[in-house]
């Protein structure tokens, strides 16, 4: 018998009842967050769930809402140690059968409303859920305390070169400081 209390990953459109909508609770399994912190080059995600509802918009489209939760390990940006990052965010995507088509001016802006896409044939939890996480965990994580220090390397016998250096434009400066006062 399956498990009332467990979402399936993957719902088919076609035998969803837009009257009725759906209460979603979605755990991931071990393989599913395998699977994402693969997708998302994450040492691992040790938890992501979404509670939530998916509840139809007159008679074809779909509208997504819910709670994300996850607690994903990443690589702070200055040791590379693990760092543990807990993600609780609201969650919404609306499903259209019939997409605003973009005008064919050449400038084109961007849509306010950018949690609508197509609707397709199937509701892909998973790919979802990895798409919300993606964009809800740190760009740059960074463990408490961590600081970045100026570490110099150069070949045995050579001057390290400073940052001062790798300014072009300093040096140009410089040398034109030098022209006017030749030609003072």
């Amino acid at each position: 018998m399956a498990d009332p209390t467990k979402t399936p990953e993957i719902l088919r459109v076609a035998d969803l009842s837009p009257s009725r909508g759906l209460a979603l609770n979605l755990v991931a399994d071990a393989a599913m967050r395998a699977q994402v912190a693969e997708v998302l080059d994450l040492p691992s995600v040790r938890k992501l769930s979404f509670r939530g509802t998916l509840a139809g918009i007159g008679k074809r489209d779909w509208e997504l809402r819910g709670e994300l939760g996850a607690t994903a390990e990443q690589s702070c940006v200055i040791t590379l140690e693990p760092i543990t990052t807990r993600i609780d965010v609201p969650l919404r995507r609306q499903f259209l059968e019939h997409m605003p088509t973009p005008s064919t001016d050449e400038e084109m802006e961007m849509p306010e409303d950018e949690s609508s896409e197509p609707l397709a044939e199937f509701i892909d939890m998973p790919r979802i859920l990895t798409e919300a996480l993606a964009l809800a965990l740190p760009d740059y994580p960074r463990k408490d305390g961590a600081t970045l220090t100026q570490t110099v390397f150069t070949t045995p016998g050579s001057t390290p070169m400073s940052d001062d250096d790798a300014k072009p434009f300093a040096g140009l400066a410089a040398l034109k400081q030098n022209l006017d006062k030749d030609d003072g």
